[in-house]
């Protein structure tokens, strides 16, 4: 439930970053680079390529979107997330809060109206933005109303495993395949790049604050790997994901414990 919904916002956040770069002037200029262009950067880091291709072939902003927000065949669409997420509420209704049911399943009701035509009226960053607003929605109202019993715990364990997959494919990815180019390491579109990274996991502004400087790809890596003082960091879900498996594992799941605790330890 609560992976479906983090899952959900990290892929508004990744959309609504690459519409914002797709209004950058682009061109790729090597040949077998295609996959540089921005509307890639969602597909390549939700593992999405093979489908997309198979499905409409040359790629397009719109069918991108389509694939990402409606498509029911993908089960990380933002659609399939609300709907996946309402379900397993609805499964353990008995184990949460009549106020995180009725929050998810009025996110899912308006979710199930929504069609591409709907997204283009209302305009594509609003409903992204709709989709990050009702994620911190429903964190908020579990954090206001729920037990701290194991429920509550399995339901921020799942959010902060999913917060640190995702922050680890989009560094994946934009050290691997974002450049159109070589020549384009350390220019203006890589520094845009960069920037609009931070911006998809809410670290542009603490970036600034903490380093006061141009942004870097040392400083970028250290900020989103290493400081625990920055929410979507590796080394702050980790923290979070050691804590809370401490908190759950008995002497029959040590071993979930302690394969945590060996990656929690490299952070350090």
């Amino acid at each position: 439930m609560s992976r479906h919904i983090e899952r959900a916002e990290n892929a508004a956040r990744l959309l609504d970053v690459t519409y914002k770069m797709s209004l950058l002037p682009y061109e790729v200029v090597e040949p077998g680079l295609a996959w540089a262009e921005p509307w890639s950067v969602p597909l390549v880091t939700q593992g999405l390529v093979t489908m997309y291709y198979d499905k409409y072939g040359d790629l397009a902003a719109e069918n991108v979107l389509r694939l990402m927000i409606l498509d029911t065949a993908n089960p990380s669409s933002i659609y399939s997330c609300l709907h996946a997420a309402r379900e397993s509420a609805r499964s353990v209704r008995g184990a949460i809060t009549s106020e995180m049911y009725e929050d998810l399943n009025s996110a899912w009701l308006e979710m199930r109206d929504c069609d591409y035509a709907t997204i283009e009226t209302r305009g594509v960053s609003e409903f992204l933005d709709w989709v990050k607003m009702r994620s911190h929605l429903f964190r908020g109202v579990t954090f206001g109303t729920m037990l701290r019993d194991e429920a509550y715990h399995f339901i921020r364990l799942g959010t902060h495993l999913e917060r640190a997959d995702n922050t680890a494919r989009i560094l994946d990815v934009k050290y691997h395949t974002l450049l159109p180019s070589a020549a384009d390491v350390g220019g203006a579109v890589d520094y845009y790049q960069w920037g609009a990274l931070l911006r998809s996991v809410s670290g542009f502004e603490s970036y600034r604050k903490i380093y006061s400087d141009v942004i870097t790809p040392r400083r970028v890596a250290e900020l989103l790997i290493l400081r625990d003082d920055m929410p979507r960091s590796l080394h702050a879900c980790m923290n979070f994901i050691h804590d809370t498996l401490e908190t759950l594992c008995d002497n029959s799941s040590r071993e979930v414990e302690r394969a945590a605790g060996e990656l929690h330890a490299k952070l350090h």
